[in-house]
């Protein structure tokens, strides 16, 4: 089956979150399956084109009254060589030669963003002209690229169309609801489609136009990055505002849990990590402990455990609840608790001074402003706990990384989360780790402390605990599996390229 990824983001190219990195992995999976599979992304100002082969000739591209014009590069997805996957990158000065995938500091959000990403999605069928290349299946991730879907349906399916795409089905992936692409509706001229196409489409949205929630009309079939993550966004509290497009298609919607990518997250082949260690030998998960006490100035020792967080300091990762002044439980945790905590990441402002604030007034709590790779990975290792309070987590990453390095993770029950922690039961020892319903600093308190408990109290049930999480399957091909099956659902075009 021949695929085409539509996406704004993809490893090692741009990337902002785990967008890019679902979007390079589960490619590199589906091509291991067999498939023929091509990624477009725009070329951004960070991506060096001295490395990459350019098309020969310009691409137009016919927009609202105006054709623009652009480049095409394209190169292999590095590891990729023995099952390759194509890259191509759209390459438009005016557009994408610029700071920032999405914005900057100064300007978090493009005023021109609409048109920027209409613009590559419309790319995008040019470049299978281009390249004679006609994918069976369109894969579009998220609001930049859901106007892939609108395209395809209201524009390269009709009849007046050039042709090339009667056979190509769409599916839109949603990895985080909370972004859509809402901006004027003065930009929707630019699209090149019609008025009627503005409500047929659904891109009405109080007087703007949303783009995401446009793609959820128009795509074929839709799905989101886990299967608790689906359910909880087609409710009030965390629908935003789209729940109800959700529950109309939700005969087409459905989660697939996202994959992690163990030939780097694996602590028996961590690059990052000079004593490796697997579940039948863990003596390497004591040196990281050693590592990650004296890189973060932390007394030696195994007296205490240790709870460790790698997160965005963002509302949306629970950080007012637990690092709120005057009212977040962090600094209660570290006072009444016999334990120690790091911290590595980066956000809000306020956030980021509240956490140095208690890195140099607590003895057992200390933090790192930024991200660092290979700090990141010594987190995972040396830590007993990993803390992940999110207000919502489509999927999360990081709590399968912790499970399968031995550390417990300690999460809110939604999203993604429920979906691979399994909670704690004391009483047969069962579980992957400790849930939490509410998000308030009391629950956070209280389970932390429980945890902590257990780990003094019930050693024997928090090892069998990390050997089981070490066990579990979170590799890319179950999940690109699944996605097949979606891709199959379609029909599949049997003539070759």
């Amino acid at each position: 089956m021949k695929i085409l990824m539509v996406s704004s983001e993809a490893v090692p190219y741009a990337k902002t979150g785990g967008l890019a990195d679902t979007v390079s992995s589960l490619s590199a999976a589906l091509a291991a399956l067999g498939h023929d599979v091509r990624i477009v992304i725009p070329r951004y100002y960070s991506i060096d084109k001295s490395g990459l082969e350019q098309l020969p000739g310009a691409m137009g591209v016919p927009m609202g009254g105006c054709e623009e014009w652009s480049a095409v590069y394209t190169t292999l997805l590095p590891g990729s060589q023995k099952k390759p996957v194509r890259v191509y990158f759209i390459d438009h000065e005016a557009f994408f030669g610029r700071d920032g995938i999405y914005g900057t500091p100064s300007e978090p959000d493009f005023l021109d963003n609409p048109r920027r990403f209409s613009f590559f999605c419309r790319a995008a069928f040019q470049l299978c002209r281009k390249t004679g290349w006609y994918p069976d299946m369109l894969h579009a991730h998220d609001w930049p690229a859901a106007m892939a879907a609108v395209y395809l349906k209201f524009a390269e399916r009709v009849r007046q169309s050039r042709g090339g795409f009667e056979k190509t089905s769409s599916l839109l992936t949603i990895h985080n609801l909370g972004y859509q692409g809402i901006y004027s509706r003065d930009n929707f001229d630019y699209t090149g489609l019609g008025w009627d196409v503005f409500y047929d489409a659904g891109f009405e949205d109080w007087n703007m136009m949303n783009l995401l929630k446009a793609g959820l009309y128009s795509a074929d079939r839709l799905n989101t990055v886990s299967p608790n993550y689906a359910s909880e966004t087609m409710t009030g509290e965390l629908g935003f505002r789209l729940d109800g497009v959700l529950r109309y298609r939700s005969a087409d919607y459905s989660g697939i849990l996202n994959g992690i990518d163990d030939s780097v997250w694996n602590p028996g082949k961590d690059p990052y990590l000079k004593d490796r260690y697997t579940a039948d030998s863990m003596a390497g998960k004591a040196k990281a402990r050693e590592a990650l006490q004296k890189e973060f100035s932390l007394p030696p020792g195994k007296k205490f455990p240790i709870i460790g967080m790698v997160t965005r300091l963002t509302g949306q990762k629970g950080v007012g609840e637990l690092f709120g002044p005057g009212y977040g439980s962090a600094w209660s945790i570290c006072r009444d608790m016999d334990l120690q905590m790091v911290l590595l990441g980066s956000g809000e402002a306020w956030c980021e001074n509240e956490v140095m604030s208690l890195s140099s007034r607590l003895s057992n709590f200390k933090a790192k402003i930024g991200y660092s790779e290979d700090l990141s990975h010594l987190v995972e290792a040396g830590s007993d706990f990993f803390l992940m309070p999110s207000r919502y987590e489509p999927c999360g990453l990081n709590q399968m990384y912790s499970l399968v390095y031995g550390t417990l993770p300690i999460v809110r029950n939604t999203g993604g989360l429920a979906d691979t922690v399994e909670n704690f039961n004391q009483e047969t020892g069962s579980g992957t780790g400790f849930m939490f319903d509410d998000l308030t600093p009391e629950a956070i308190y209280n389970t932390i402390g429980w945890a902590v408990w257990a780990w003094y109290n019930r050693r024997e049930q928090i090892d069998a605990m990390r050997i089981r999480g070490m066990r579990q399957d979170f590799s890319w091909e179950k999940s690109a599996r699944k996605y097949e099956e979606i891709y199959r659902s379609f029909g599949e075009r049997t003539e070759k390229a």
